[in-house]
């Protein structure tokens, strides 16, 4: 009897240790973001003391959907945001207390949020790939305290 639970603990030990290996397997590895919902994705960034993107978006907005597809798609920026944020997706029309909480007036708004759950800054429309992932380097990187954006991209280049 004690052998047979005593296999039992073994064997649900490694079926913990292996969902907890799928589930959070490094983020190189996917070719997409992984979104969360904002009670989420707030939640699981509180716990990793992890800075938040929260992409406000709609099914009607065209520019929404090409960010969808085009920016977001791009494995850079893929790798970059899985790696450095806990990225969250709002949809303005299903949860429209969210977005007026957060003063949303127009679409695709991509927001950024500290550690600490304080606004760091937004950033409102479409923006291409590469512009994004600056952007990301950016916020990730804290260098929106010591300069401006386009001084961090010349220094970049």
């Amino acid at each position: 009897m004690r052998s047979m639970l005593k296999s039992a603990f073994v064997f649900s030990a490694l079926l913990f240790v292996s969902c907890m290996i799928w589930t959070f397997r490094p983020a190189a590895a996917s070719d997409s973001i992984h979104w969360m919902s904002y009670k989420e994705g707030m939640s699981l960034a509180d716990n990793l003391q992890k800075k938040r993107l929260i992409f406000f978006t709609a099914e009607w907005c065209a520019y929404c959907g090409k960010m969808d597809h085009e920016s977001f798609k791009t494995p850079p920026v893929i790798k970059y945001i899985n790696t450095h944020y806990v990225p969250i997706k709002v949809d303005f029309d299903r949860d429209n207390k969210t977005a007026t909480t957060y003063n949303v007036q127009g679409l695709p708004d991509l927001w950024f949020i500290s550690e600490n759950g304080e606004s760091i800054s937004h950033r409102p429309g479409y923006i291409p790939a590469d512009t994004l992932l600056q952007l990301l380097r950016y916020v990730s990187t804290d260098s929106y305290q010591k300069m401006s954006f386009p001084k961090f991209v010349k220094q970049c280049k």
